[in-house]
């Protein structure tokens, strides 16, 4: 079984100005004069950390990590203001430009395949190839199954509970746009209380054993923000199967999916989707994977993964 490469040091960190309000945060791995990747968080909101570089040979990698607006070490912290889908592909775009790197292979996991998606989909061409893991299409189906009770909460019965519990009767029609009330709301506590509460939730899903619970304030209040903000506005796509309905554009690009079988944040049906659509993919089912790209399953798969890919280069 493969496991994490040894942590190297960044060669190169800094700030990139993508717009009047948002600065991102970027720091570079692996080989200088390595072939490039470019990892993309999840969350929203949820930020890189140098272990995410260890899925890659640092010999033959330049490893290219940065954080998302709002998410991370990017400035301002949490603003949602000008903080789209469409920000997101041209701020990947930007970096790129800014890195002069002519393509890039494109590695993202549960939002960070959402963005892997959806960038290489408005830019194939730059695209060398393409890894995911914990498949989310941005669907409201999907949505519906990690917040609203009838999905992810018939596994994680007590855990919703007190999610849902949080939120006054009336208002559980839709405990997205109620969290999100609270979340954007002039009440700083019940903003941060209502952060660890949704970020509590979900910490209950990633993974296949349960772990502790340990978000900081500000981490629980990027993620639970930056979810909200994007998961209200239906990811700030065109229509419901955006991916899935574009994925000719993407069809021809190498690409592999690693999918824990019990991922109860992003479950196998959205990779069973995404892989019909793409049937040049390669679909690797993780049996004993949960959510987390840190299980022993994800980790192992992901390695093989990148280490095949250096073919496509």
């Amino acid at each position: 079984m493969k496991i994490l490469y040894e942590k190297t040091p960044l060669f190169d960190e800094g700030f990139l100005k993508v717009s009047d309000i948002h600065s991102i945060y970027y720091a570079q791995y692996g080989n200088p004069n390595g072939k490039p990747v470019v990892f993309l968080h999840g969350g929203p909101g949820g930020g890189c950390i140098p272990v995410a570089s260890q899925y890659f040979d640092p010999e033959f990698y330049r490893i290219v990590l940065f954080d998302q607006r709002g998410a991370g070490k990017s400035l301002p912290p949490c603003e949602m203001k000008e903080n789209t889908s469409e920000n997101l592909i041209e701020d990947i775009e930007k970096l790129r430009e800014h890195l002069s790197i002519k393509k890039w292979m494109v590695f993202g996991g549960s939002w960070g395949s959402t963005l892997a998606l959806i960038y290489s989909i408005a830019h194939p061409d730059k695209v060398v190839s393409i890894i995911l893991r914990g498949i989310f299409l941005g669907t409201q189906e999907e949505i519906d199954w990690i917040y609203e009770e009838g999905g992810a909460s018939k596994f994680f019965p007590e855990d919703f509970e007190t999610y849902q519990n949080f939120i006054p009767l009336e208002e559980r029609s839709s405990l997205v746009r109620a969290y999100s009330k609270r979340l954007f709301g002039e009440d700083k506590k019940l903003s941060l209380e209502a952060a660890h509460k949704w970020s509590r939730w979900e910490s209950a899903l990633v993974r296949l054993f349960p772990g502790v619970y340990d978000m900081s304030d500000e981490e629980a209040l990027a993620m639970a923000k930056a979810e909200c903000h994007y998961f209200l506005h239906k990811c700030f796509f065109k229509d419901d199967n955006y991916i899935l309905n574009n994925c000719n554009k993407i069809k021809d690009l190498p690409c592999t999916i690693v999918q824990g079988r019990y991922d109860m944040d992003c479950p196998p049906f959205s990779a069973y989707k995404l892989h019909k659509k793409l049937p040049k993919s390669n679909l690797n089912i993780v049996l004993f994977g949960g959510h987390s790209s840190m299980e022993p399953g994800l980790v192992d798969g992901l390695v093989r993964a990148a280490e095949d890919h250096k073919k496509f280069f």
